[in-house]
């Protein structure tokens, strides 16, 4: 009987020494531990379980793009690229406009002279003068207005269609005192088509894509807190 409890006792000190020996090497650190989760292993994109939806995640730091710099920070040569030739009377222009609003970015500007061209088209079209009233200046409204008057006083509706701006660039630019102006030639293809009170095509085609060269110029008050620039002449271009 004390054999077998000396024998228990061996048995307890081993078990107890082997666990620690265990736990001293379990337990330690050594540096190459992979971390619980690794935030730039998975893809760039993942799915959100709310909405099935495609959820872009940030780009990796290595991937970062540098910051860009606004155009009037950029060398004389470099701050037009794309968009007026370097020495030119737009060029000139540019400059000043950028040297009265350092905020202004043609780029943008032009991005943002497309989506007002396609809006005032389509409003004037469906005789939105609401829509049409934010966009253009008094005199231009005034003229779209009275045209859309006479239109539903014939009892004719239109219909235009965008396919496509096929371009949009800026053939002059100029400041008058604190007045922005820069005029800009669209080219583009639309489907339009005008009907007479019974439905009757009068004007334009339904059916067939038509080419369309509209040169307009815009207008902004640098002065003003208002970053909205406004149509304020429009004529059919060659």
């Amino acid at each position: 009987m004390f054999e077998d409890n000396i024998y228990t006792i061996i048995f307890l000190a081993l078990a107890v020494f082997i666990f620690l020996r265990l736990r001293s090497v379990l337990g330690r650190r050594t540096g190459r531990e992979r971390p619980p989760y690794d935030p730039f292993s998975a893809r760039d994109a993942v799915r959100s379980p709310a909405n099935d939806k495609v959820v872009t995640l940030p780009a990796r730091p290595a991937e970062a793009q540098p910051p860009r710099l606004p155009e009037t920070a950029q060398a004389p040569g470099e701050r037009w690229k794309g968009i007026a030739e370097s020495g030119s009377a737009v060029a000139a222009g540019l400059d000043a406009i950028a040297a009265a609003d350092p905020g202004f970015e043609a780029k943008h500007f032009i991005t943002g002279a497309r989506a007002a061209y396609e809006m005032v088209v389509t409003a004037f079209a469906a005789g939105d003068r609401r829509q049409l009233r934010g966009l253009l200046s008094r005199e231009v409204f005034d003229g779209f207005d009275a045209h859309i008057g006479e239109r539903e006083g014939r009892g004719e509706t239109v219909e235009t269609k965008f396919v496509s701006i096929d371009s949009s660039t800026i053939s002059a630019a100029e400041l008058r005192a604190r007045t922005a102006q820069i005029t800009v030639r669209f080219v583009s293809k639309l489907v339009s088509a005008t009907r007479d009170r019974s439905g009757t095509v009068i004007d334009g085609n339904a059916e067939r894509v038509t080419d369309v060269t509209d040169v307009w110029t815009f207008a902004r008050d640098v002065s003003s807190r208002d970053p909205n620039w406004k149509v304020i002449a429009t004529e059919a271009g060659q």
